[in-house]
C-alpha cells in the first residue's frame, strides 16, 4: 500500500513537474512574441514619428522659403512738418506715402483766415507741409490720395517768395496761387458706400473673373498707383473751390523752372487718416514705359537703376534711383539729356546717354535686353562690315562695335572669345579659314585699342566642316549665308 502511494505521489510530481515546464514554456513564447509584437509597434509609432516631424520640418522649411509679401508700412511724419519752416521736400514725380495721420496745427499757427483773406483756413486743424522745386517749365499737378474718403483734407499752394517766407505767410502778406477748400459731400459718399455693398456679391464674381483673366496676360503688369481723391490737374475746370462747394480738383498753374511751392495741406476731420500726394509738371515730353529683359530666361527682371537728367537749373536731377526697379513709365523732357546705369547680379551692365530728342521717334516702350555674365553666352553681330575678301574694317560701320567695349569694360572680370565669319563657298576652305581668323584677329586689335586688355581676349575662325556647311546651306535653293560677321562668347571670368 505505502509502495503504491509512492508511486501515485511520484506520477503526480512527475505530471505537475512537466505541466510548469509547458507553462514556462508557453509563457515564453507569449513573452517573445508579445515583445516582438511591442517592439514592431514601437518602431511603427517611431517611424511616424519621424515621418511626421520630417513632414513638418518639410513644411517649415516650405515656409521659410516661401517669398516674403513686401508689407507697406506708414511713413511716419515728422513731429514738425505741421510748421512751414520744416517742410518735407517732395521729389517730382515721386509718391511720398502713404503716411500716418497728421495730427495738430504744429507750435505755430501760420494760416488763418481774416476779413481780407477769407478763401483760407480758418485756422489749422491737422497739417503738414510740403515744399517741391520745379525742374523744368508747364503746369503743376499734384495727386492726393486720401486713405479715408470721408476725411475732410483741403490744400493751399504758396510760391515761395524768400527767406522771411513763413513770416509772410503767418501775417497774411503772402496770397495762395492755388485754394482748394473743397467740403466732403457725406450724402454722396453714403450713398456710393450703399451702392458698394449692394454691389458686392458680383465684385466677388468679376475679381474671379479678372484673376483667370490676369493669368493669360502679359508677365509685367504696371504697378497700381494709389488712387488720388484732391489736387490740382490740367484737365480740371475750377481755378478754386471754397468752402461751400463740394469737388476734389482744381485746375493747375503755370510753373517756370527753378522756382519753388509751399503746399499746406490740412485734414479738418478729427482722429482722421493718412494719404499719399505726388507733384509733377505737365509738359511736352516723352514718356515710355522702361522695362529689362532677360532674353535667355524669357522674363522681366528687377535691377539696381538710376537715371540722371542732365541740362536743368541745378545740373543734374535723379529722376529715377531704385535697387529693385521693376518696370514703369519714366518722363523725358525735349532739350534735356538722360544717363542711365543698369546693374544686376549675373549680367551686364547697361550705360547709355541720350537725349529725350533721341527718343521720340521711338515706339511708347524703351526695353533693354540684360545680357548674362555666364560662361558660353554669345553675341552674334551683324552690323560690322569688312572689306570684300579683306579682314579691314570698312571705316564708318565699326560704330556696332562700341556697345560691346562699354559692356565689356564695365565687368573688367569677364573674358570672351571672338569669333570671325566669311562667306565662302568652300572653293579655297584653307584661304577663308585663314581669313575668318584675321577678321576675328582686326575686332580683338579694335577692343585693345579702346581699352580692353588684350590678355582677356582670345580668337578663332571658322573651321573646314563650319565652312562646308556654310557652303552647302548657300548653295541649297532658297538658303543664303548666314549675317552673322563676328560672334563673341564668354569664356569664363579672370581670377
Amino acid at each position: 500500500m505505502c509502495f503504491f502511494s509512492y508511486i501515485c505521489t511520484l506520477k503526480y510530481c512527475v505530471k505537475m513537474y512537466m505541466m510548469k515546464r509547458i507553462f514556462v514554456a508557453l509563457m515564453a513564447v507569449a513573452l517573445v512574441f508579445g515583445g516582438a509584437a511591442d517592439l514592431q509597434a514601437q518602431n511603427k509609432k517611431k517611424k511616424s514619428g519621424k515621418a511626421k516631424t520630417t513632414q513638418t520640418t518639410k513644411n517649415k522649411k516650405k515656409k521659410s522659403e516661401a517669398p516674403a509679401v513686401p508689407v507697406v508700412t506708414d511713413i511716419e511724419l515728422p513731429y514738425n512738418s505741421s510748421d512751414c519752416l520744416f517742410a518735407i521736400p517732395l521729389e517730382m514725380d515721386k509718391t511720398y506715402g502713404p503716411t500716418t495721420p497728421p495730427y495738430g496745427a504744429g507750435r505755430v499757427q501760420e494760416v488763418v483766415a481774416d476779413k481780407a483773406h477769407p478763401n483760407i483756413f480758418e485756422r489749422e486743424h491737422n497739417s503738414v507741409w510740403y515744399k517741391i522745386t520745379i525742374p523744368y517749365n508747364g503746369q503743376l499737378e499734384i495727386n492726393i490720395a486720401q486713405k479715408s474718403v470721408w476725411d475732410d483734407y483741403d490744400f493751399l499752394v504758396y510760391r515761395y517768395t524768400g527767406v522771411y517766407f513763413s513770416n509772410q505767410v503767418l501775417l497774411n502778406k503772402v496770397t495762395p496761387v492755388a485754394v482748394n477748400l473743397g467740403a466732403v459731400d457725406s450724402n454722396s459718399l453714403a450713398a456710393a458706400a450703399l451702392k458698394a455693398a449692394e454691389r458686392q456679391p458680383k465684385a466677388k464674381a468679376d475679381a474671379g473673373a479678372k484673376k483667370k483673366k490676369a493669368a493669360e496676360e502679359p508677365e509685367f503688369v504696371l504697378p497700381v498707383e494709389p488712387k488720388a481723391t484732391i489736387g490740382m490737374s490740367v484737365d480740371a475746370k475750377d481755378v478754386m473751390l471754397t468752402k461751400k462747394q463740394f469737388g476734389g480738383f482744381i485746375k493747375s498753374i503755370p510753373v517756370r523752372m527753378g522756382e519753388v511751392y509751399y503746399i499746406v495741406l490740412d485734414n479738418r476731420s478729427e482722429g482722421g487718416q493718412g494719404h499719399s500726394i505726388t507733384c509733377s509738371v505737365h509738359a511736352d515730353a516723352y514718356e515710355p514705359l522702361v522695362l529689362f529683359y532677360d532674353r535667355k530666361g524669357k522674363r522681366y527682371v528687377d535691377v539696381d537703376l538710376m537715371i540722371l537728367e542732365k541740362g536743368g537749373q541745378g545740373g543734374e536731377r535723379v529722376i529715377v534711383k531704385d535697387a529693385h526697379y521693376r518696370g514703369g513709365k519714366v518722363k523725358f523732357i525735349p532739350g534735356f539729356s538722360y544717363t542711365l546705369y543698369a546693374k544686376r547680379d549675373g549680367f551686364f551692365s547697361i550705360y547709355r546717354e541720350f537725349s529725350a530728342s533721341d527718343l521720340m521717334m521711338r515706339d511708347t516702350l524703351m526695353l533693354s535686353y540684360m545680357e548674362r555674365t555666364e560662361r558660353g553666352s554669345s553675341f552674334p553681330i551683324k552690323n560690322v562690315y569688312f572689306e570684300d575678301g579683306d579682314a579691314a574694317l570698312i571705316p564708318g560701320t565699326d560704330t556696332a562695335l562700341m556697345q560691346y567695349v562699354a559692356m565689356f569694360l564695365n565687368h573688367p572680370d569677364v573674358t570672351f572669345l571672338v569669333k570671325g565669319f566669311v562667306q565662302s563657298y568652300g572653293v579655297n576652305a584653307e584661304a577663308d579659314m585663314l581669313l575668318s581668323l584675321d577678321r576675328a584677329k582686326t575686332v580683338k586689335q579694335y577692343f585693345v585699342d579702346h581699352g580692353i586688355s588684350a590678355d582677356r581676349i582670345t580668337t578663332a575662325g571658322m573651321t573646314k566642316n563650319e565652312i562646308k556647311r556654310a557652303a552647302a546651306a548657300a548653295l541649297d535653293k532658297g538658303a543664303g549665308f548666314s549675317g552673322v560677321k563676328v560672334e563673341l562668347i564668354i569664356t569664363g571670368k579672370t581670377e
